[in-house]
């Protein structure tokens, strides 16, 4: 038994969460993948999936493996990447995760920049909300705002997002503009549905020196950070975002802050990166991340 393969291989079925899907991205015959993963098994002597017609689950034993073929894996690759860059510009394949309002709003413009100064990197972007399983779904580093959970991934700091409450001049010319957090009970909200709970965020403001929390009634309620924009921007309610999201239309007048006196401190923004994953490529990646975003972010 190819050992190597063999691990490479039930990395691949854990990460497609199937047989017959990772038989196909590795191009093999599904017998093959399933006759590589018996083999795997039987030779150390211990179930490493659990197996049903609809799912597929890692055994307390197939967890631990998992991680240790993550990082042998990784390790090869990035010795081979390393060796390789000392004659060689970086290459490889980077996959990353992020915020949409992050990727549109500072890398998107600027990816090709990049292209020009590492040819060789293939970038596999990913824009969505919902906070990426980095280890599970193979994903090399990913931009994370706020307190970060997982401490088992190395953070790169690259600055500090200000969030604000908004308003389109069309909303404010028929309601008015609120002069206090108080005054929001009389206003239309538009709310942000967290992805990872699936219920409404607070609404933050600082009042008096200390940060507070509030939940606020609404109308109207969206779970993805494009939509929530422009609900805010088509004047069905009041909004709270990111700075670097609502930037542009705040210079073109179609979004105006309101209760700027009541701005909470900025929150923390990093990238982070599994050390196993720690190639050539991806720290190539990750210091020019923090690179373009340091002019755009509040230190």
């Amino acid at each position: 038994m190819d050992k190597l393969q063999a691990m490479a291989t039930f990395v691949r079925v854990v990460q497609a969460r199937s047989f017959s899907r990772a038989a196909q991205s590795l191009a093999m015959p599904r017998s093959s993948v399933t006759t590589v993963i018996k083999h795997l098994e039987a030779h150390l002597g211990t179930p490493l999936l659990r197996r049903s017609t609809r799912s597929l689950s890692l055994t307390d034993a197939g967890a631990r493996y998992l991680a240790a073929c993550q990082g042998i894996l990784a390790d090869i690759a990035a010795a081979e990447s390393d060796v390789s860059a000392t004659t060689h510009a970086p290459r490889g394949r980077v996959r990353v995760d992020m915020p949409g309002t992050i990727g549109r709003a500072l890398v998107v413009p600027r990816l090709i920049e990049f292209e020009a100064r590492y040819p060789d990197i293939e970038v596999v972007l990913g824009l969505s909300d919902r906070p990426a399983d980095l280890i599970h779904e193979g994903i090399d580093c990913a931009i994370r705002s706020g307190t970060l959970a997982d401490s088992t991934l190395v953070a790169r700091r690259l600055g500090r997002l200000t969030w604000l409450t908004c308003a389109s001049p069309k909303y404010l010319a028929r309601f008015g503009e609120p002069d206090s957090v108080q005054a929001l009970a009389s206003h239309r909200i538009v709310n942000y549905v967290s992805n990872a709970t699936g219920r409404p965020l607070d609404w933050r403001f600082q009042v008096d020196g200390e940060e507070t929390a509030v939940a606020l009634p609404s109308r109207y309620a969206v779970n993805e950070t494009e939509a929530y924009l422009h609900c805010g921007l088509e004047g069905l309610g009041l909004i709270q975002l990111s700075e670097v999201a609502a930037a542009i239309y705040l210079r073109s007048g179609r979004l105006r802050e309101v209760l700027p006196h009541t701005r909470c401190e900025p929150v923390p923004i990093a990238i982070v990166y599994p050390q196993a994953r720690a190639t050539a490529a991806v720290k190539t990646f990750v210091d020019w991340i923090i690179e373009i975003t340091r002019a755009e972010l509040a230190q």
